[in-house]
C-alpha cells in the first residue's frame, strides 16, 4: 500500500526502533493495548508476537482488509476501522497501554483525548515528531499548553531519536520515542475547564506578557492581572512559557478566589 499524506502515514522499517517501541512499554502477557494506526502492521506484528490483547484502530479503510488478512490467526487482536479521536476509550480493559506510531498532524489532541478520558491508560509509548517530544519535555522558559497538559496528568520520558532515514516515504523531520506515564491522579486538584481556560489564555500570545495575555484571554482588567500574579508571587513581567507548574496552581487559585475564572 502506499502512503498516503491525508493520513500522515510514513512506514517504520527498522527492526531495532520497532523492538524498543515495544520494549519500552514493559508488557506483561496480562496487558491490554491500544494501537493507534496500526498502517501496513509492523508495529502490530510486533504486539501480536508478545503475547498481549491489543485494539488496533485504523481510519483508512483502505487498510483494513490487509491487516485483516495479515492477522487472519492472531487471536488476541482486534482491527477496528474507526478514528481514534472519534473512539470511546470506555471500551477499553481498565489499566490498558498505549503504544503507537502517531501521525504527526494527530499528535496533540491524540494526546490531551487519551490524557484527559475518563478511562485513560497507565502508560504511552509514542513515536512522534521530535519536534513534538521536545515541547512535551519542555522545562520553564519554553513551555507550552500541551507540556503544561502533560505534566498535569502524567510524567514524560525521552527514550530515542529516530531519523528520518528510517521511514518510507522520508518525511521531513526526525521523530523520537517517549513515554508517558500517567499519574493515578491529576496533579493538584482544579476544576480542569477553568483551568486550561486560564492556561491557554495565557499561551494566548506568546509574545505577549502574561499579564497581557491574560487581561485580554480573560476579559478582565490589567490591574486584576496584575494583583493575582503578585499575590501568586509571579513577576509582572513574566510570560507564560517561563512559569512551571507549581506558579501555575498558585495563579489558579489566586485567580479562583478573585472570580477571575
Amino acid at each position: 500500500m502506499k502512503a498516503k499524506k491525508s493520513f500522515g502515514q510514513n512506514w517504520l522499517r527498522d527492526e531495532y526502533v520497532l523492538d524498543k517501541i515495544v520494549d519500552s512499554a514493559n508488557l506483561k502477557s496480562t496487558d491490554s493495548v491500544l494501537e493507534v494506526g496500526p498502517g501496513l502492521g509492523t508495529l502490530t506484528q510486533k504486539l501480536v508476537s508478545s503475547g498481549v490483547d491489543i485494539w488496533a484502530v485504523e481510519a483508512d479503510q483502505d487498510l483494513i482488509p490487509g491487516l485483516k488478512k495479515r492477522f487472519k490467526n492472531a487471536k488476541n487482536l482486534k482491527i477496528i476501522p474507526e478514528d481514534i479521536l472519534k473512539f470511546d476509550m470506555g471500551k477499553m480493559p481498565e489499566g490498558y497501554k498505549v503504544v503507537a506510531n502517531i501521525p504527526y498532524y494527530l499528535t496533540s489532541n491524540l494526546i490531551r483525548t487519551l490524557l484527559e478520558a475518563s478511562n485513560k491508560p497507565t502508560l504511552m509509548v509514542m513515536l512522534v515528531q521530535k519536534e513534538v517530544a521536545e515541547r512535551i519535555l519542555a522545562k520553564p522558559g519554553s513551555m507550552s499548553v500541551l507540556a503544561f497538559s502533560v505534566l498535569y496528568y502524567a510524567r514524560p520520558e525521552f527514550v530515542m531519536e529516530v531519523g528520518r532515514e528510517l521511514f518510507d516515504p522520508i518525511p521531513r523531520v526526525d521523530s523520537a520515542i517517549i513515554k508517558i506515564s500517567c499519574l493515578n491522579q491529576q496533579l493538584f486538584d482544579a476544576d480542569t475547564q477553568k483551568l486550561f481556560r486560564l492556561v491557554k489564555s495565557g499561551f494566548g500570545e506568546k509574545r505577549k506578557m502574561l499579564r497581557n495575555s491574560l487581561s485580554g484571554g480573560l476579559g478582565v482588567e490589567t490591574a486584576d492581572i496584575e494583583r493575582i500574579l503578585t499575590e501568586s508571587k509571579i513577576s509582572l513581567t513574566s510570560r507564560a512559557q517561563e512559569l512551571s507548574m507549581s506558579d501555575w496552581h498558585n495563579l489558579y487559585r489566586a485567580s479562583i478566589a478573585s472570580n477571575l475564572i
